[in-house]
């Protein structure tokens, strides 16, 4: 006959030995309460009685081996375990959660900031460069003037440059007929003296 298990000799191999008996002896009452229940008509069920049943249980329960009721306490402990663990991440999913809220918030706000600065600067490069477009402007209009009035004053130094020479040639040339006149009365006043020692 096979021996049931947990009747293995050792220290306290007596003892386990009553316990695993008085366990079989429990299941075995349990079993031949129900197998003599009365049936229930028209069904598969039966009728135990309750305080029998309960007893025997509460007997089962009180003969269950220490290292099993210490299984029972891991049992226990681990799903308290597991509950602080959880609660413990949800606490910590909470917090992750605020603190990629707060870093989102900031990158935005970091975000509007440099498109702000981005939008201030565009505009003061944009009306520094007008400003220099109309210097410029007003710069080249200066220079254009000056070109116009250098060509003007140059023409009309041109125009009383040939004015004046052909005040000068004229005035030369009169001053040349003059003297031509003069010359040429000289010359026939000359020819008559000569004319008159000779007659």
């Amino acid at each position: 006959m096979t021996e049931p298990v947990g009747t293995r000799r050792g220290r306290g191999g007596v003892r386990t030995t009553e316990v695993v008996y008085r366990l079989y002896e429990t299941v075995d009452e349990l079993s031949t309460v129900i197998e003599n229940a009365r049936s229930v008509p028209m069904s598969g069920s039966c009728m135990v009685p309750r305080d029998h049943v309960l007893d025997l249980l509460d007997d089962l329960r009180e003969s269950l081996p220490e290292d099993v009721q210490a299984a029972g306490s891991i049992v226990e402990q681990r799903t308290e375990i597991l509950q602080a663990a959880q609660a413990e991440a949800e606490l910590l999913a909470r917090r992750t959660r605020a603190e990629a809220d707060q870093l989102v918030a900031r990158a935005q706000r970091e975000a509007e900031r440099l498109v702000e600065e981005g939008r201030r600067r565009r505009e003061v490069l944009i009306a520094d460069g007008q400003a220099e477009h109309d210097r410029l402007v007003t710069e080249t209009e200066v220079y254009q003037r000056a070109l116009a009035q250098a060509d003007e004053l140059g023409a009309q130094s041109q125009a009383d440059a040939a004015r004046v020479r052909a005040e000068v040639d004229e005035y030369v040339d009169t001053r040349l007929a003059d003297f031509g006149g003069n010359l040429e009365r000289m010359l026939r006043s000359v020819d008559a003296a000569r004319s008159a020692l000779r007659d």
